[in-house]
């Protein structure tokens, strides 16, 4: 990480998760300079202007739009690039069109710099993690996605509501696929320590199964409602970018469920998905084997079959 700048980011593509990535890093004072690049560079050029006037009220800061050659020396880059996600679409229905888009992002920025961490945003995100690392050749703990690590923000913020308790109090994984096949690891949740079916009984709350499935299915689905009312979702994505880089830049060696291919975990190998990993300056140290019970188990390598599937007609072409 030597030829890096640890205060630089760069964010490729200026959409709406880009730009709210790039306005949540701005507040977040991480970092002293910010490049966006974009396939229009105009856009890319608004989105700099608009944000940087907001900067005498934040940190001193270098925001603009560029090219990748000015990627050279960052520390982490974001990439959102890639087509949206419509109504009544599913993830992986984007999967062939982004694929498409990465063969030509990918080995561009790899053209440039080897020495940064890969923090692919843009969906499906865990066939475009895998993707991404075997068309950049970066070592596969310095490439890894967002993840889950928004669905299981959700679960935390309906299990907070739920039990009437701060989220940040909550502690839950959503693990597997960012997607249709996600599951909710309720074996080990617990609230503060409290295995979570004891602190519900606490609350008042006794029908643990129909709660589970509710607030599982709730968090699963709660990309398609916001889409359905607004068109797409950006806010929530764009505050877990702000909490990985700051995982990665502060090297906190937080555990996040970021999504990165698996080695053996629990029998899952050559696939990206998503498990608690320890995140820190090098990226992802290390995988945290988490309690499953049967059920969650199978239903991890289910998800990794869907996953599978797809990268093998996408890959095999």
């Amino acid at each position: 990480m030597s030829k890096v700048n640890s205060r630089k980011v760069a964010i490729v593509g200026c959409g709406f998760v880009g730009s709210a990535s790039a306005f949540a890093l701005m507040e977040s004072g991480l970092f002293s300079e910010m490049v966006l690049i974009d396939v229009s560079h105009q856009k890319a050029e608004g989105e700099a202007l608009d944000i940087s006037h907001g900067l005498p009220f934040a940190k001193p800061m270098s925001i603009y739009a560029g090219e990748y050659k000015d990627i050279s020396d960052a520390a982490i880059i974001v990439v959102t690039a890639g087509a949206g996600q419509k109504p009544g679409e599913t993830r992986l229905d984007l999967v062939k069109k982004n694929v498409g888009i990465f063969k030509s992002i990918i080995p561009e920025i790899a053209k440039y710099n080897t020495d940064g961490i890969l923090l692919i945003v843009a969906n499906p995100v865990d066939i475009l993690t895998y993707a991404a690392a075997k068309l950049s050749g970066f070592p596969e703990n310095r490439v890894f996605g967002s993840g889950t690590v928004l669905d299981s923000a959700r679960l935390k913020y309906l299990l907070g509501e739920h039990l009437g308790v701060d989220s940040r109090s909550v502690h839950a994984f959503i693990i597997g696929e960012h997607g249709d096949s996600e599951i909710a690891a309720w074996s080990s949740a617990n609230v503060s320590g409290i295995p979570i079916n004891s602190f519900c009984e606490m609350r008042g709350h006794f029908n643990h199964q129909a709660s589970m499935n509710a607030i599982a299915e709730s968090v699963k689905n709660s990309a398609y409602e916001i889409i359905n009312r607004k068109g797409a979702t950006y806010y929530g994505i764009a505050m877990s970018v702000k909490r990985i880089c700051e995982a990665i830049v502060r090297d906190e060696k937080s555990i996040l469920p970021v999504s990165c291919i698996q080695h053996d975990n629990y029998g899952i190998s050559d696939i990206a998905l998503s498990m608690p990993a320890i995140v820190g300056r090098d990226g992802v140290e290390a995988t945290v084997p988490i309690e499953l019970n049967g059920q969650e188990a199978l239903a991890l390598h289910q998800s990794a079959d869907t996953l599978r599937a797809v990268i093998d007609s996408i890959f095999e072409e």
